[in-house]
C-alpha cells in the first residue's frame, strides 16, 4: 500500500507551509503513522531556496525541525500525486485547480479544514509572514498549529 500523501501550499515555500509540514511530520512521528507521507510546495516558488530564518526559529522553539528544507515549486504531478491539499490562501486554492483541475474536491483552504459548522473564522486565510518581524511568525505558527491538529485529528492521529 502507497503512503498517503499530504500536500501544503503557499507562496514561495519558505514560511508556512513549511510550518505545516513540519508540524505534521512532527505529530506524526509521536503517533507512529507511517501510512502517510507529507510534503509542501509554493505556487511561486524559488526551487531550492531555504527556509526563511524566522521560520527556523520559531519550529525550532516548538522543538521541530526543518534545516534541510528546500523550497518546491508547485507542478501538475505533485499535485495529481497527493491525496489532500491544503492551502493557506484562496487564492492558492484556485491556483491549484489552474494548474490540475481534477484536483478540485481534495483541495481545502487549511484554516477552515475541520472547523465545525458556526465556528468559521472571520478571516479563513493565514497571512504570509514573510519580511514581518518575529510576532508575525509567531502568530502565524499559532494559526497553522491549530489547522494542523484538526487535520492530524481527521487522520485518526490519536489525542494531541
Amino acid at each position: 500500500m502507497s503512503p498517503r500523501k499530504i500536500l501544503f501550499v503557499c507562496t514561495g515555500n519558505s514560511c508556512r507551509s513549511v510550518m505545516a509540514q513540519e508540524y505534521l511530520r512532527h505529530l506524526l512521528r509521536r503517533a507512529i503513522a507511517e501510512h502517510l507521507q507529507v510534503e509542501s510546495a509554493g505556487v511561486f516558488a524559488i526551487q531550492g531556496m531555504a527556509p526563511t530564518k524566522e521560520t527556523l526559529r520559531v519550529l525550532q522553539e516548538t522543538s521541530v525541525g526543518c534545516s534541510d528544507h528546500r523550497a518546491r515549486l508547485l507542478t501538475p504531478e505533485i499535485i495529481r500525486e497527493a491525496d489532500l491539499i491544503f492551502t493557506m490562501e484562496a487564492f492558492q486554492t484556485e491556483e491549484v485547480i489552474r494548474r490540475e483541475p481534477s484536483a478540485k474536491g481534495k483541495v481545502h483552504l487549511l484554516k477552515l479544514y475541520h472547523v465545525p459548522p458556526g465556528e468559521a473564522p472571520l478571516m479563513p486565510n493565514i497571512a504570509d509572514p514573510i519580511g514581518k518581524p518575529m510576532e508575525v511568525y509567531e502568530v502565524c505558527f499559532t494559526e497553522i498549529r491549530e489547522a494542523v491538529e484538526r487535520v492530524a485529528k481527521s487522520l485518526g492521529v490519536p489525542s494531541l
